[in-house]
């Protein structure tokens, strides 16, 4: 997984409340076998509305999604994270997210800010306003930065550490690696053991 440190970009404002999982990803494009090619899919139902946001090219390279509040809500999908990174999204900010999306998106390196309502929709008209308007989002110091000033955010600390370093559920077991191989050796041997698998 990617280290996430600090995000520099521009803004696509989607001010709306109570974005679920089918909206982001709807479930007529979750028959692909792989984990890959989901980025052309995102808002699949609403980019058929010419007006939608993500069809008007003054957002085209934008990578901070800038939403309203209950983001993720609806079902368990993985697809919808790894959608909105794919479609080139590093970063969404809003009042809220559903939980299981929230970590569904911390375990693939897409950075969730909450920040107040009024942040967010003033976040979002700034966009609006100004497309070209430049977004800097710190991790480290959880800091959002953008032409109406700096806006702190708190993050769970140990979700902070996994995405500073870069590191997913597999990576953070490999740290341990050398602890897990020795724990094996101890083990007696009519206990079941892990081996590594040649391919």
């Amino acid at each position: 997984m990617k280290a996430v440190g600090v995000i520099e970009g521009r803004m696509v404002p989607l001010d709306r409340a109570d974005v679920d999982t089918d909206q982001i990803m709807p479930k007529q494009h979750l028959k692909r076998i792989e984990r890959t090619g989901f980025g052309e899919f995102v808002f699949a139902d609403w980019r058929a509305d010419p007006a939608f946001v993500l069809n008007d090219a003054r957002y085209d390279g934008a990578n901070v999604l800038v939403a309203g509040p209950n983001f993720g809500s609806g079902s368990s999908r993985e697809h919808a994270p790894w959608g909105l990174q794919q479609y080139g999204f590093d970063a969404v900010v809003a009042p809220s997210f559903a939980d299981i999306f929230r970590n569904n998106c911390a375990k693939i390196g897409l950075l969730t800010v909450e920040l107040p309502a009024g942040v967010c929709k003033r976040l979002a008209a700034l966009a609006t306003d100004d497309p070209a308007s430049g977004v800097r989002v710190d991790l480290v110091q959880q800091e959002v930065v953008t032409a109406l000033g700096v806006e702190r955010f708190e993050i769970d600390p140990f979700v902070k550490h996994l995405l500073v370093e870069g590191l997913d559920d597999i990576g953070l077991t490999l740290r341990h690696a050398d602890a897990i191989t020795r724990f094996e050796a101890s083990r007696p041997v009519w206990l079941p053991t892990t081996r590594a698998v040649s391919t």
